[in-house]
C-alpha cells in the first residue's frame, strides 16, 4: 500500500510547487475518493480535523514549518494505476482551486465539521480528533 508520502509526491510531480495547505487538501480529496471509487483507503494513518481543515499529520510532519512545498520524498512506484486515475482525477477537478478555497469546501461539508463537532471543538479551536474512513466514504458516496 502506498504511503501518504508517496501520494503528495505524486501531486506535487504532477502540479509543482504548491502550499502546504493545499497539498493536504489534495490529499485528504485523494483518500476520500479512493474510499469511494476504490473501496479502500490510499494509504493508511489518519487525517485528522484541524482548524483549517483535514490534515495527515504524518505528511504535516515532513512539511512543517513550510509555507511552500516543492518535493516530498516518496516513492511513485508504490502507487498502484488505480491510485493513479483516482489522483488524476482529484487533480483534474479540485488541482487548479485555490488553498483557500479547498479549506472553505472542507469546512462545509460532513466529514471534516461532524468530527469538529462531536469533539465539541470551536471555530479555530487546535484540535486532533481523526476524520473517519467512514465518515469519508459515507459522505463523498451520497455526491455521486
Amino acid at each position: 500500500m502506498a504511503t501518504v508520502h508517496d501520494v503528495a509526491a505524486y501531486i506535487l510531480k504532477q502540479k509543482g510547487p504548491m502550499t502546504a495547505m493545499k497539498l493536504q487538501k489534495l490529499v485528504y480529496y485523494c483518500q476520500a475518493w479512493s474510499l469511494v471509487w476504490d473501496e479502500q483507503p490510499m494509504f493508511p494513518g489518519r487525517i485528522e480535523a484541524w482548524a483549517n481543515g483535514p490534515v495527515a499529520p504524518e505528511l504535516y510532519a515532513r512539511h512543517r514549518g513550510a509555507y511552500t512545498v516543492a518535493t516530498i520524498a516518496g516513492r511513485l512506484s508504490a502507487l498502484a494505476r488505480n491510485n493513479k486515475l483516482t489522483i488524476d482525477a482529484v487533480l483534474k477537478y479540485y488541482g487548479d482551486k485555490s488553498s483557500q478555497w479547498l479549506s472553505e469546501l472542507t469546512h462545509k461539508e460532513d466529514p471534516w465539521l461532524h468530527a469538529r463537532k462531536n469533539a465539541g471543538l470551536k471555530p479555530g479551536e487546535r484540535g486532533s480528533t481523526e476524520i473517519t474512513h467512514a465518515a469519508m466514504a459515507e459522505y463523498y458516496s451520497s455526491l455521486l
